[in-house]
């Protein structure tokens, strides 16, 4: 705002006001400004006429003007009331308050108890414990500076000396109090504080009664990972919410936190806000209604108004609002009597959630001269406008020293004021200022201003015991502790020191953020000439100072000086005599004169002494005067290691310790080697041969770069510009890097520039890119100017070389190494186990590890083994292609040690770790594979030996940068010359390389390709040296065969030029099935001739005109046609691409190729067709054999040639797709391979074929012969033989029957195809599978598209009453046989009939249902209907047909008509007498079913479970196992036994039961009042005769031996009877455990133990069993262990372990079962038993991997004659519970070592049978039939094989075994004749 008239525009013409008046008119013509022209012109005319109306319109107008000016008014103190909404931004965040910036330069403070009541009761929970609560954060980790807060006023205070206090309150219980529930609205922005944190979410106090607010994870994770940086949100957490849903009239709201929507939150007329409830902070849409020079009124939300004072106008737009401008507001604050809104245009508050900037006004405290007046407020203050256009205001208590002598003339618009700026108002970005003497000329106004060691002037406030209190400023207070009242302790300080007095201090110590200010008054201290000591820096040798003793020791005295630097007087220097005792002679808080002996910042260490004596001391200072000179530039020094500083080490010059540094860069020529060798020099450390740069006041430069100290020595560096000329070349060190080039400085303190344009030979786009700071460079000088002292350089390699490279290469690299092993040298020092291992490991090093893990890039990484924290890992390329899997040993070499990340990176390589012993000579070449790079050499290992060769990536010191062409990379080949040939103590060769053009390209691998995808390039020809050539395409050449590999010949031509032979460029004429290359032999001569050259790097064929020509390895034939004269044809080279090769080939094309490799991952044979073309045969397409696709590797040997037919090329790669069987069309009637990808039961298969061609089979079409399931031999991933039915619609038709796929084995067909109704005959019987149970009859499909219909009378001759029946006994998909009774052709219609008589077949029924016959009327009528149904009919079943068409699947919707509904029934709890009697079968089955549901398995059921029984309705189960499912409603209680029996309550299982004679005892109580009624006498008389009978029954029931027990006698008589029956035992102790009778149940246990015999061992072992039951579930583990040791004591061992391991399991106590088997395995280790036992543990708890172990330790413990045994149990066990597949593999490797064991044999065909599929089950018959055994055993395996077929197979199958068994026979006699 320049001024006014700048910011609101005027009405009328603008004028330049200069006098007052003008000013004072245009304002007060502004105020009247929304009145119209027409207007004005006739009140003008008015006005002329009548003088008294225009004096009267004046007055008006003054008073429409001051309203106006009320109205703006700003906000004071006075302007707020309790109760007020008023938006607030955080200020200062204390410990105990935050200090809240208001609007309009207002401040305010929250107390901690009012920011939310779960913080307030985290508080008061704190403050009852005593001790801080983890949860609990304190204020400064919940808010931050800049946040913008809602407030609430909670009171307005009037301090001691008259001044307002603003105290605020955040608790959303007041700030959102006067929003109800039923008055939230999804979209409203409001605040909250976090209450508690839940699973699944926060929830938010948002202080709304009725509301719970919740605030889900997902809606958080931003605001947590933005804002929070990842931890999640505290109780107290202050949140801007915004609400996503209201549920239950407001009682749950939803909300969320994400930024967009906080920030784009706008308050809507939809969410109902009205006067009473508006809150401040809200956004939203406004429209300027009236604009003034002070401010805007506002409309918005339809019925509400405004004000907008100047201060919150947009700084942007100020002047440029009009009527009926839209614009977006912020609502400020909300009187809640007056109703009045303020609202803020500022577009910092237009976006809720985000923070306001932290600006601090710079000039805080400047006091600033000649401050013109913006505006003057006469209730508030004043603004006024700063120099650099910003506004600034002043309070009316600041605009004059007191309200007497304030003058409000003096504050006219333009006036101006010398003033301070004393604060900053965040909320309106305004600076404070004060017009007030006091202030203007205070020495410190705030806390900021005071310095430790200042003296200062302040006023006695107040003296208290803890000290005096002095005012040194109007903001500024600080406390004089007792200690520092004056040089002695004052008893009585209020006799020297009184209220209002000035005194003169000190500063000890001043904290602004904590605004605490410590001083002293000791006069010693405050008149003090000494430097004062405020930081341990300030702290040199020999100053002498004041200080004051803290502390008296018996080692000496602790001197404190300002801001907390203390230091140590030790006991020898206390005093030139000995002071025995300190404590008697110094007193804390003494005034001392000290002098610094030494002192160490970093360590915050400083040693003083009392002793002053002055001579010695100069002398002492003259001497290092003396010796710091001694130190000149260019000098040679030792120093010694002080300590680390941020960019290099701080040393001492030996032998005076003289301070000096040592920059990091400057510690090796090597740029790597400067950070190495900090890294780990520690103090105390000596350097030798450093070099002084420079030397200036006392601050030594030091350089240990050995170029440089060489170059000293040397006498190689100038010391002034006289000596240098052009020419001369000079080694520096890079000082600074600009835009424009390099500043290098020399030794002696020269530097020079070297341009941009002469710094390197390569382009340069970045000066940084090429050099770095501190670097050693090689310089020459190409001009000086001796006047100026300047001169330019070039850093050319071109200008500045040192001799032959291959000689600085070599001595760079040596140097390089020598500097790490001597950092290897620092390392072996230090107390680390890590690191003196990493000390002693050098590259070349062979270790054994054990692999940890592979990581997802490839990597691998190993265990540290003994030595924690050692990390070795292995990148992708060093993991050489191997698979590795955790726990795996492996050999590996180590290549480098990374020291500064203490990492070991190895290689698995081959050709590494085992290393060749050949000798070396020096001066040698090799070829040699980049293996690792560092940043100045490499380290690569020598082909033909494996030995690893270090060489330099540099050849110059200038050579730093390299363009990424340049760069090296691993895996590349590179060509080397020796330099020695034994490893030395680095354990590397040193090498050079030879030149660039000698490496060979690594093919890099996209990231898309797997490795097998790859070209693998013969590292003989990779590495092989290319030398140049003069071949051309027709030479015919000699040479001697190399190596021989599947699908080429490498020879070696002479002059040692590496050729290759394609295997297509061997013979003329290839038969199919032999390997061309193996024609020839290693070592042959062979004559050839040349058809073309390979490229190196990209590996194509160049033409003989390409200059690289010369450079190619030559591509030979050794054809005899090739070899005759002018017979030779040259390879195609000038095609683009291989892609326009392929092209030549066209489908169905027959080639000769030749085998790569099979690749396994891809499911495809690589092959090669000629040298430059290469093909994939999918396996799918390599055979139609089973046996073929299962082992292709057994049917394709690599190199072999095979005859192939084009199927087409693969367009995304440059190879052509090929297949074996034909060409691959798919066309009806062709048979292919396909695999299965998808099984839909009840439906059929999705088989795929190569190239994405996908087909159907349906059910009927998936074999000759239906089965009940027929797809349970199919799974995804299986090969199937096709035969295609259709090729029409998107995907084929398919049929798997034997009968289109073989047609020749000619096998019967049970199940004929039925693709139509013209398939069926009247009176044929059909197989089909349940389509759907419908009211008119069941469905049945008898073909992929024919349905027949089959009515309820012709489904079964029986008569269900309950429709359920039909869907249990007739579920979709069930198999049937039914018999055709009609075909009706044009009615698409075929009628079925089920019936017995009909089919031959039982009925859709079993008998055992009991289910009533079907009339016979019933069954005619259904025949009657039949014939006379009507047309009507045949039209409702043909539309019922389309529609199932359409739907694809049965009406299973459809109820079946009945009567009755089928109410579930609930068993009920039957009295242990009775036993259920169920009125049918079919209701028994049901209730059984509902038993067994609720029933948990045998296994669950561990041990012991109780009922009570109180009445037939209700059961209470007080039962006390650990982990009950239900309760079994009709069963008893019973405890699990060894002998794998089970034991009921009642002696069921023992004896039949009695008759149920008694009624229940509920029946009996409710007879009981009928008694109380007077009886007849004929009624009593019945009772008698009753009564008698009843007892009669008693005693004949005692009398009974199969009564059953019903109490402790009744136990007590039977085991008289029978003592050694374990079972009537274990029943006593379960009749005790039904009551909860423990102890008694114990006690049973034990009488049994005595009594039962000795002899009687398995009846006492269950005894103990049960006893082991009953304290696993009831007792303590002491318990359990007593029992068990005892148990072992008793019994056989081993079969109490082994039940004890069984009980664990069952009681789901895995980690104890563990163990037990644990103990087991040591104890037991020679028995079997055992290891199948833990084994089968393992594979139930899911641990596949763990059981395999165990089965590999249990053969190296067992005997070798229980393997075969231990291995067969393993094997049935992983068909049980594991992996099917590894099952078959245990039993197939068994057998193939074991082929006679027909046990092994027989359990292995019992598994199969069990788990494997038909035609498995059949494949191993074969087998197993045609084995060389004893007829005896043989007769047995046919015997199995026959009883298989006639359960499992047909009529032929059956003969077809007999067959075999009879040409057996036969076989077997004829020899025995022979």
């Amino acid at each position: 705002m320049a001024n006014m008239e700048e910011s609101f525009p005027r009405g009328g013409t603008r004028k330049t006001h200069k006098s007052e008046k003008a000013f004072q008119y245009s304002v007060e013509h502004d105020n009247l400004f929304d009145i119209s022209t027409e207007e004005e012109s006739t009140k003008r005319k008015k006005n002329q006429k009548r003088p008294a109306q225009a004096k009267k319109l004046k007055i008006e107008k003054r008073e429409s003007s001051k309203f106006v000016r009320e109205k703006f008014e700003i906000l004071n103190k006075e302007s707020l009331c309790e109760g007020m909404r008023i938006l607030g931004c955080v200020k200062e965040v204390n410990e105990l308050d935050l200090v809240i910036s208001l609007p309009n330069g207002l401040q305010g403070v929250v107390q901690v108890t009012e920011i939310c009541d779960a913080y307030t009761e985290k508080l008061n929970e704190q403050v009852a414990q005593e001790e801080p609560l983890q949860d609990l954060v304190s204020l400064p980790e919940l808010f931050s500076p800049g946040m913008l807060v809602r407030c609430v006023v909670s009171s307005l205070s009037i301090t001691q000396r008259g001044k307002k206090n603003i105290k605020l309150s955040l608790n959303p219980k007041n700030v959102n109090k006067v929003l109800s529930a039923e008055a939230l609205k999804s979209g409203m922005l409001l605040t909250g504080t976090v209450s508690s944190l839940e699973d699944h979410g926060y929830l938010v106090d948002i202080g709304v009664g009725g509301a719970r607010a919740f605030l889900p994870l997902q809606k958080a994770q931003e605001y947590i990972r933005q804002k929070n940086k990842g931890a999640k949100l505290k109780v107290g957490q202050y949140l801007n919410c915004t609400i996503e849903e209201v549920k239950g009239n407001g009682g749950v709201v939803s909300l969320s936190i994400g930024h967009s929507e906080v920030s784009a939150a706008i308050a809507t007329e939809e969410q109902n806000w009205t006067h009473n409830n508006l809150l401040p902070g809200l956004v939203v849409k406004a429209q300027v209604q009236k604009v003034t020079p002070l401010g805007l009124t506002l409309k918005f939300l339809s019925f509400f108004t405004g004000l907008v004072d100047f201060m919150h106008l947009d700084p942007k737009k100020a002047g440029t609002y009009f009527s009926n401008q839209p614009v977006k507001a912020c609502v400020l604050c909300v009187h809640p009597q007056t109703r009045a809104v303020r609202l803020s245009l500022r577009p910092i508050f237009l976006h809720p959630g985000r923070p306001l900037p932290r600006l601090s006004c710079q000039q805080l405290g400047a006091v600033l001269d000649d401050v013109p007046v913006q505006d003057f407020f006469p209730n508030t203050g004043a603004t006024f406008r700063l120099k650099d256009g910003a506004l600034a205001y002043a309070w009316l208590s600041h605009l004059s020293n007191s309200k007497k002598l304030f003058k409000p003339e003096t504050f006219k618009p333009g006036n101006t004021h010398k003033c301070r700026i004393i604060d900053y108002s965040q909320m309106d970005e305004l600076a404070l200022l004060s017009l007030r003497t006091s202030i203007i000329e205070a020495q410190f106004l705030w806390y900021h201003d005071i310095k430790p060691g200042v003296l200062v002037k302040g006023t006695v406030l107040t003296i208290k015991p803890y000290g005096i209190l002095v005012k040194v400023s109007k903001q500024v207070r600080g406390l004089v502790p007792p200690m520092h009242l004056a040089d002695i302790l004052m008893k009585n300080p209020e006799k020297k020191y009184h209220i209002g007095d000035e005194v003169k201090c000190r500063v000890l110590l001043c904290n602004p953020e904590a605004k605490k200010l410590i001083m002293t008054l000791k006069k010693t201290l405050v008149e003090s000439k000494l430097p004062a000591i405020t930081c341990y820096a300030d702290a040199k040798p020999g100053l002498q100072t004041h200080g004051f003793i803290l502390r008296v020791k018996d080692y000496g005295c602790i001197v404190k000086f300002y801001n907390d630097v203390q230091g140590l007087v030790p006991k020898h220097e206390l005093s030139a005599e000995y002071v025995p005792d300190p404590e008697s002679v110094f007193y804390t808080g003494q005034v001392v004169k000290v002098v610094v002996l030494s002192c160490e910042p970093s360590k915050e260490r400083m040693l003083l002494s009392f002793k002053l004596s002055s001579d010695p001391k100069k002398e002492c200072a003259g001497h290092s005067q003396k010796k710091r000179r001694a130190i000149n530039a260019g000098q040679l020094v030792d120093v010694k290691v002080l300590e680390k500083a941020k960019d290099g080490l701080k040393v001492a010059v030996l032998p005076h310790n003289i301070p000096a540094f040592l920059p990091t860069p400057h510690l090796s020529d090597h740029v790597a080697n400067g950070p190495l060798l900090y890294h780990w020099l520690q103090a105390g450390d000596t350097l030798h041969r450093v070099l002084c740069l420079s030397e200036h006041h006392e601050h030594v430069l030091l350089c240990r770069k050995p170029a440089l100290v060489s170059a000293v020595e040397g006498g190689q560096d100038p010391k002034s510009f006289s000596e240098i000329h052009p020419g001369m070349l000079l080694i520096g060190f890079v000082k600074s890097i600009k835009d424009y080039g390099v500043f290098v400085q020399f030794p002696s303190g020269l530097s020079g520039l070297a341009p941009k344009a002469i710094m390197s030979d390569k382009f340069v786009t970045s000066t940084s890119d090429h050099f770095v700071e501190g670097q050693t460079v090689v310089a020459k000088v190409t001009n000086v100017d001796e006047e100026k002292q300047r001169m330019l350089l070039s850093l050319r390699l071109s200008d500045c070389t040192l001799g032959d490279l291959a000689t600085t290469s070599l001595l760079l690299l040596t140097q390089c190494l020598e500097e790490r092993q001597g950092v290897r040298s620092l390392m072996s020092n230090r107390d680390s186990v890590l690191i003196q291992t990493l000390a002693e490991m050098t590259p070349g090093m062979l270790l054994d590890l054990e692999v940890q893990e592979v990581l997802e890039d490839g990597s691998v990484l190993f265990s540290e083994g003994p030595v924690p924290g050692l990390v070795l890992r292995a990148s992708r390329y060093h993991r050489a292609g191997q698979e590795v899997e955790s726990g795996q040993k492996k050999k590996v070499v180590i290549l480098n040690i990374d020291m500064l990340k203490l990492e070991v990176h190895v290689s698995l390589c081959h050709d590494l770790v085992n290393r060749k012993a050949k000798k070396l000579k020096k001066g040698s070449e090799h070829q040699a594979i980049v293996q690792h790079l560092e940043e100045s050499f490499a380290v690569a290992s020598l082909v033909e030996t494996g030995h690893l060769a270090a060489f330099s990536l540099t050849s110059h010191l200038n050579d730093t940068f390299h363009f990424d062409s340049e760069k090296l990379q691993v895996g590349q080949g590179v060509s080397l010359t020796l330099e020695t040939t034994e490893p030395g103590v680095t354990g590397l060769l040193l090498a050079v390389e030879g030149p660039a053009a000698k490496r060979t390209m690594r093919k890099t691998r996209k990231d898309s390709e797997t490795v097998d995808e790859d070209e693998e390039v013969d590292p003989a020809l990779i590495v092989g040296t290319i030398k140049k050539h003069t071949l051309s395409i027709g030479d015919v050449v000699t040479g001697t065969v190399k190596s021989i590999k599947p699908t080429h010949v490498v020879v070696t031509l002479e002059d040692g030029i590496i050729g290759c032979i394609h295997a297509s460029h061997i013979l003329d004429d290839v038969l199919v099935g032999t390997a061309p290359t193996s024609k020839l032999k290693v070592g042959k001569k062979i004559t050839a001739r040349v058809i073309g050259g390979r490229d190196m790097k990209t590996f194509k064929f160049l033409p003989i005109s390409h200059p690289r020509f010369i450079r190619t390895i030559p591509e030979l034939s050794v054809r005899p046609s090739e070899l005759e004269k002018d017979g030779h044809t040259a390879l195609n080279t000038h095609s683009v691409s291989p892609l326009e090769k392929i092209k030549q080939y066209q489908a169905g094309q027959t080639v000769t190729c030749f085998l790569k490799k099979y690749n396994v991952v891809k499911k495809w044979l690589e092959v090669e067709i000629a040298p430059d073309i290469r093909g994939r045969i999918p396996l799918l397409l390599t055979s139609l054999s089973f046996k073929v696709l299962k082992h292709p590797d057994k049917k394709f040997r690599i190199g072999q040639a095979l005859k192939a037919t084009v199927v087409g090329p693969d367009s995304s790669k440059a190879f052509l797709c090929l297949s074996l069987i034909g060409p691959h069309k798919l066309e009806k009637g062709e048979v292919a391979m396909g695999r299965v990808v998808k099984v839909t039961p009840k439906e059929g298969l999705t088989v795929s074929f190569p190239f994405g061609k996908i087909g159907r089979v349906s059910i009927f079409h998936v074999s000759d012969s239906y089965s009940e399931t027929p797809l349970e031999d199919f799974t995804p991933q299986k090969i199937v033989r096709c035969y295609v039915l259709s090729t029409t619609g998107p995907e084929l038709t398919l049929s798997l029957r034997s009968s289109r796929t073989n047609p020749e084995t000619k096998s019967k067909i049970a199940d004929p195809e039925i693709n139509s109704i013209q398939d069926i005959e009247k009176g044929q019987l059909l197989r089909g599978y349940v389509k759907a149970v419908q009211p008119s009859g069941v469905l049945l499909s008898l073909g992929p598209s024919v349905t027949g219909l089959a009515q309820y009378p012709h489904v079964s001759q029986y008569s269900p009453a309950k429709s359920a029946l039909y869907d249990k006994h007739l579920p979709e998909g069930k198999l049937l046989t039914a018999k055709v009774l009609s075909v009706n052709h044009r009615g698409n219609l075929v009628e079925l009939s089920f019936l017995p008589r009909d089919t031959g077949k039982p009925d859709v029924f079993p008998a055992s249902l009991g289910l009533p016959l079907r009339k016979q009327e019933e069954r005619e009528t259904g025949a009657e209907e039949r014939d006379h149904r009507g047309e009507e009919e045949k039209g409702k079943r043909k539309s019922l047909k389309r529609k199932e068409k359409s739907n694809g699947q049965g009406l299973e919707e459809v109820q079946l008509p009945s009567k009755e509904k089928k109410v579930p029934q609930k068993p009920q709890a039957k009295k242990p007498g009775k036993r259920p009697h169920p009125e049918s079968g079919s209701e028994q089955e049901q209730v059984n079913k509902k038993q067994k549901k609720a029933a948990p398995s045998e296994e669950d059921d561990s041990g012991v479970e109780v009922y009570y029984r109180e009445g037939e309705e209700e059961m209470e189960e007080t039962s006390v196992l650990p982990k009950k499912k239900h309760p079994r409603p009709a069963e008893a209680p019973r405890l699990q036994l060894s002998s794998g029996f089970v034991w009921d309550v009642r002696l069921d299982s023992l004896t039949p039961a009695l008759p149920p004679h008694r009624e229940s005892s509920d029946s009996e109580e409710e007879e009981k009042p009928e008694q109380a009624t007077k009886k007849s006498k004929k009624e009593r008389e019945l009772e008698k005769q009753k009564a008698e009978k009843e007892l009669a029954r008693i005693e004949e029931a005692l009398m009974d031996p199969g009564r059953q027990p019903e109490s402790a006698d009744d136990f007590d008589r039977l085991v008289l009877s029978s003592p050694n029956s374990s079972i009537l035992w274990v029943q006593y102790m379960a009749f005790h455990l039904q009551a909860t009778e423990i102890e008694k149940a114990r006690a049973v246990a034990e009488r049994a133990l005595k009594t039962i015999s000795f002899r009687e061992e398995q009846e006492k072992l269950n005894v103990w069993v049960a006893l082991l039951n009953l304290e696993n579930m009831y007792g303590s583990q002491e318990s359990l262990t007593k029992v068990f040791e005892r148990a072992v004591q008793y019994n056989e061992p081993l079969k109490v372990f082994l039940h004890l391991a069984d009980i664990y399991t069952k009681s789901e106590k895995f980690q104890e079962a563990g163990e037990l088997y644990n103990r087991m395995l040591k104890r037991f280790r020679q028995e079997k038993a055992v290891w199948i036992k833990y084994g089968a543990f393992l594979l139930r708890r899911g641990q596949a991997g763990a059981s395999h172990r165990v089965m590999q330790r249990a053969l190296e413990c067992l005997p070798k004659k229980e393997h075969v045994d231990v291995i067969a149990k393993f094997a049935q066990l992983e068909f049980q519970l594991g992996d099917a597949e590894r099952a078959k593999a245990i039993f197939e490797n068994t057998l193939s070592t074991y082929p006679k064991r027909t046990d092994v044999w027989s359990v292995y065909i019992d598994m199969i049978i069990k788990h494997g599929s038909q035609k498995e089950v059949r494949d191993i018959f074969e087998r197993v039939i045609h084995l060389s055994l004893a007829p005896k055993r043989m007769k047995f395996f046919f015997k199995r094989y026959l009883d298989y077929e006639k359960q499992h197979g047909t009529e032929k199958d059956v003969q077809a075994v007999k067959a075999k068994a009879l040409e057996y026979v036969e076989a077997k006699s004829s020899v025995l004749e022979d």
